[in-house]
């Protein structure tokens, strides 16, 4: 499992010109599953999430967790991080996972962040969706769960 995590001022869905979903100060989530992953391992890494430290505190240093600045969460799926561009000029998306485990593990991560987390947000599984972020810092962490466990 793969996991794109922005610290972000504000992030919004749109799908088809309507804007489906947004979120103030908070984490936007990108999300690429594997055929290798599970609940436990979403579970892993949703539990590494919720601990992470990385909003500013009164002197300016990243020692905050989300729940301590009260942030939201927006979860997009997104299997292109599991592009394959070694070869050729034409990614290869051989490592994403199936469509059906992905969205298995998309909506459980999702049910997982909204019993964690105050407001969490989504995208839509397998839409054409045009993110907006306003990327606080820039600060951006790619989680990998073969790297972290």
């Amino acid at each position: 499992m793969k996991i794109v995590l922005q610290r972000v001022k504000e992030a919004s869905v749109t799908i088809e010109g309507n804007k489906v979903s947004e979120i103030g100060k908070g984490y936007l989530l990108l999300l690429g599953v594997s055929n290798d992953d599970t609940r436990e391992i979403a579970d892993k890494m949703i539990e590494k999430i919720s601990r992470l430290r990385i909003f500013e505190d009164s002197e300016g240093k990243t020692n905050l967790s989300i729940d301590a600045v009260s942030g939201e969460v927006m979860v997009v799926s997104q299997f292109t991080l599991y592009a394959d561009c070694r070869k050729g000029n034409r990614p290869s998306f051989i490592n994403a996972g199936s469509p059906q485990l992905a969205e298995e593990l998309y909506e459980y991560i999702k049910e997982k962040c909204k019993a964690i987390f105050g407001k969490v947000e989504c995208g839509q599984f397998g839409a054409d969706m045009k993110v907006s972020l306003i990327n606080d810092g820039p600060f951006t962490l790619v989680l990998d769960s073969k790297e972290l466990f």
